[in-house]
């Protein structure tokens, strides 16, 4: 839905990465990773709870609910912080060679 139906043009590349939903049901807690610098991410959220009652209401009909939990949209940064990571990972020297008193 977000990619084809939100016709929110502050919205950029925006993945779901998980739902966490309330004991009773009433709240969906979406935690989206959003690609881009903090003004993207900022734009996107905005976009995002713009459209959230859209969103909402798309929910409730193509799951044949009466009532559909609210969504609130959070930042997860989990994948630029993995792509953060990966760098520091690939840019360690190599390990050295285990010396012939470690390998006896």
């Amino acid at each position: 839905m977000l990619q084809r139906e939100v016709k929110d043009p502050r919205i950029g590349f925006v993945s779901v990465t998980r739902v966490q939903l309330s004991r009773d049901l009433s709240v969906a807690k979406v935690y989206v990773s959003i690609f881009g610098d903090d003004a993207a991410v900022a734009q996107s959220l905005a976009g995002l709870e713009s459209a959230a009652a859209f969103l909402r209401g798309e929910v409730a009909r193509r799951l044949g609910l009466r009532l559909a939990p609210q969504l609130e949209f959070h930042p997860d940064p989990s994948i630029a912080e993995s792509v953060r990571l990966h760098q520091i990972m690939k840019n360690l020297p190599p390990p050295a060679p285990p010396s012939e008193e470690e390998s006896d």
